[in-house]
């Protein structure tokens, strides 16, 4: 995959002396143990339910936390993030001239390399294999480069979901994998939907999970029931043409046999290789 400018992608800044205590009490991973200076942290803002309303990256740079996050839901997580501000010293901001880009390591096209000095680069926290990001104002980054589809194909592939797979407020933490892929941490403190994501952990109550679908035709609209010897084991939760993300019980998976299909048409559901 070449290096690509991720357009559908925006970034916020949080900034001032009580940045890191500011995020820390709110998302699941650690970001005042957890993030080393040129390291990126994955990393979601819950319901107090314990669902996802929001998973980005933090970085550092600029005198301020950067978060990579999807764009078509920034400006509600900029509001979210300043109700819970409160009277902390913080400012949290938009930053428009700011955009994420893309390359996988070892990539023979290296047009990002000349531009290190520029941006804020960091190997994504959630599997190495998808590369290294970089954040850096439109105007001093490369142009002409690639957009996201390439990069999608490649991280659905590998079999890692993000915003946009999830549905608002649907899914628990763990149901979509963000404790193996690196975006939760159980000796933090409290953050919101810690008490019930612990519990899920420690009970091993989670028996669902975010599985690749991929099928001969494109897939049917995200709802879908995903069905297996006549039973529901799941629902379809995104689409890209014909392949997609699906929301299994993995019990029920295991457990019954036939084809598994969604809307009557033979579907493969594939677990990544990083999930246990």
């Amino acid at each position: 995959m070449e290096p690509a400018f991720l357009e559908d992608r925006a970034v916020l800044a949080i900034s001032g002396p009580e940045a890191r205590e500011f995020l820390q009490g709110l998302v699941t991973n650690d970001v005042i143990g957890g993030l080393a200076p040129g390291s990126g942290l994955y990393t979601a803002l819950l319901s107090p339910q314990g669902k996802i309303l929001f998973d980005f990256l933090v970085t550092e740079g600029d005198g301020a936390l950067l978060l990579d996050t999807a764009k078509d839901t920034a400006e509600a997580l900029l509001k979210k993030l300043k109700m819970y501000k409160l009277r902390a010293k913080v400012g949290v901001e938009l930053r428009e001239p700011l955009g994420v880009y893309v390359n996988l390591a070892g990539h023979p096209d290296n047009r990002l390399t000349p531009y290190a000095d520029r941006a804020v680069t960091f190997t994504d926290p959630r599997l190495a294999a998808l590369g290294q990001r970089s954040i850096g104002a439109h105007a001093e980054m490369p142009a002409n480069l690639a957009g996201p589809r390439a990069y999608h194909e490649h991280r659905i592939a590998l079999g890692v979901p993000e915003a946009g797979d999830f549905g608002f407020e649907k899914t628990f933490a763990l149901d979509a994998g963000l404790d193996e892929l690196n975006g939760v941490s159980f000796t933090k403190g409290c953050y919101i939907g810690q008490e019930l994501t612990s519990r899920m952990k420690h009970r091993a109550t989670s028996r669902k999970r975010i599985l690749t679908v991929t099928a001969e035709a494109p897939l049917p609209a995200p709802g879908a029931r995903v069905t297996r010897g006549g039973a529901e084991i799941g629902e379809l939760v995104s689409v890209y043409g014909a392949q997609g993300f699906a929301l299994v019980r993995l019990d029920r998976l295991e457990e019954i046999s036939g084809d598994v299909l969604i809307e009557e048409n033979p579907v493969a559901l594939n677990k990544p290789a990083w999930l246990s």
